[in-house]
């Protein structure tokens, strides 16, 4: 359960992290307890460093997969069929994606 204390908490750390400031390791550490527990606070984590890459968002399919929060977390990444499983792919995804 998140209360709302560590709601604000969370949200103050997203707003420096995404404009680039400096957010300590106690803080990283802080996030990422709520991130791996709580789909909420992975997609704000999520948003706040697409933002923080100021990626500018051209192609209209990677508008919607921004918009449906199924952008991934690296840059660079990029699903290659031939050697890459599709559910291990998907593991970052909200769950009712990852349904088997």
């Amino acid at each position: 359960m998140l209360t709302t204390s560590s709601r604000i908490r969370i949200q103050e750390i997203l707003t420096r992290l995404s404009m680039g400031n400096e957010v300590t390791l106690e803080e990283r550490i802080f996030l990422n307890k709520y991130a791996t527990s709580n789909q909420n606070v992975s997609s704000w984590l999520r948003k706040a460093s697409r933002l923080q890459r100021k990626q500018p968002i051209s192609d209209p399919i990677d508008e919607l997969l921004n918009g449906l929060d199924l952008n991934s977390d690296e840059p660079n990444s990029t699903f290659n069929p031939d050697q890459d499983d599709l559910g291990e792919w998907f593991s970052g995804s909200p769950s009712w994606i990852r349904r088997s």
